[in-house]
C-alpha cells in the first residue's frame, strides 16, 4: 500500500484510458501526458496501461507503507528523483514540491496502483464522474503484484518540458471553412496565452478573438482528443485528455500527435504559437 497524506491542487489516478467507446458516450480520459505517463511505467517495468499517479502543479505527499520500487517523470518537481527508477523504502515520505516547467507529473509503482476498473480502465475522469475519486488525503492505495522486469535503465535523458513559448503543430479541421483568410492567419501567427481557466478537460487560450465567415448553431459532431474548438468568445479551446465525445463549437485545427504531450505540460500564463 501507498498512503496519500497530502493531495496539492489535484492528484488523480490515470491509466491509458477508456479507447474505443466513444460511440457509447463514454469519454476515453486517461493520463494527460501520454509520453511522460508511458515512459513512468517502462522504468518500473509495468505492463502498458499500467495505472499511475497524475500530479497537477506538485504538492502530493505520499507514505511508502512498504518498500516500492517508482519512477516519476513530466513536471519535475522539487524534492524528489526524476527520469529514473528509485527504490522507496518502508516509512518513507515523498513530497512534491512545485515544478520548475511544466504542469503534470506522474508517479509509476511496480505492480501498478490496483484499484477497481470502470468500463476497463482505473482513470479519473473529471467530466464524465467514471472512475475513482480524485486523491484524498488519508487514502491508502493497493500496489497490485503484476510486472514484467526492470528495464535495467539508470535514468531515461528526457527533457523538462518548456517553459518558454510552446510551439504546436496543427493540421486544418473540418470547420476551417467558417472562419476568413484573415482569422486563420491571426490563428497561425498569433501568440496565445495560457488562461487559468484551463483543466483536464481543454486548455483554454487568451489573445485575439478570430474573425469567422459564418456565423449561426453547429450541430454537435464527434470530438477527439486534440480537436481546437472556437466557441463564442473567438478563442481557442485545445481538447485533453477529459474532454467530452461531442461539441457544437467549430473545430478550426487538430494538434499533432507530436504534440499533445506539449499542450498536456502547458500552465497558465504560458505563451502558445500554432505552426500548419
Amino acid at each position: 500500500m501507498i498512503t496519500v497524506l497530502e493531495t496539492g491542487p489535484l492528484a488523480t489516478i490515470q491509466d491509458a484510458g477508456r479507447v474505443g467507446q466513444a460511440a457509447l458516450g463514454v469519454p476515453a480520459s486517461g493520463a494527460c501526458d501520454p509520453a511522460s505517463y508511458a515512459l513512468s511505467n517502462r522504468l518500473v517495468g509495468n505492463h502498458p496501461g499500467a495505472a499511475a499517479l497524475e500530479i497537477t502543479f506538485g504538492g502530493l505527499v505520499l507514505h511508502a507503507d512498504t518498500d516500492l520500487t517508482i519512477a516519476i517523470t513530466g513536471a519535475p518537481c522539487t524534492g524528489v528523483p526524476l527520469n529514473a527508477p528509485s527504490i522507496v523504502r518502508a516509512g518513507s515520505v515523498l513530497r512534491f514540491g512545485p515544478p520548475r516547467s511544466g504542469l503534470r507529473t506522474y508517479v509509476a509503482v511496480r505492480g501498478g496502483i490496483d484499484v477497481p476498473a470502470v468500463l476497463g480502465s482505473r482513470s479519473t475522469d473529471l467530466l464524465s464522474g467514471l472512475g475513482p475519486e480524485p486523491l484524498q488525503a488519508g487514502v491508502s492505495l493497493p500496489v497490485g503484484r503484476s510486472c514484467g522486469p526492470m528495464p535495467g535503465v539508470d535514468v531515461a535523458p528526457v527533457a523538462d518540458p518548456s517553459a518558454g513559448t510552446v510551439a504546436v503543430r496543427v493540421t486544418p479541421g473540418p470547420r476551417r471553412d467558417w472562419f476568413t483568410d484573415t482569422g486563420w492567419s491571426s490563428f497561425l501567427n498569433q501568440t496565445y496565452q495560457v488562461s487559468s481557466n484551463s483543466n483536464r478537460v481543454g486548455v483554454r487560450l487568451d489573445g485575439t478573438p478570430l474573425e469567422r465567415s459564418r456565423e449561426g448553431e453547429l450541430s454537435s459532431e464527434g470530438m477527439a482528443l486534440g480537436a481546437i474548438q472556437i466557441p463564442p468568445s473567438g478563442l481557442p479551446v485545445i481538447f485533453l485528455a477529459d474532454h467530452p465525445v461531442t461539441g457544437g463549437y467549430p473545430v478550426i485545427a487538430y494538434v499533432s500527435a507530436a504534440s499533445l504531450p506539449a499542450c498536456a505540460q502547458l500552465r497558465p500564463g504560458q505563451p502558445v504559437r500554432f505552426t500548419a
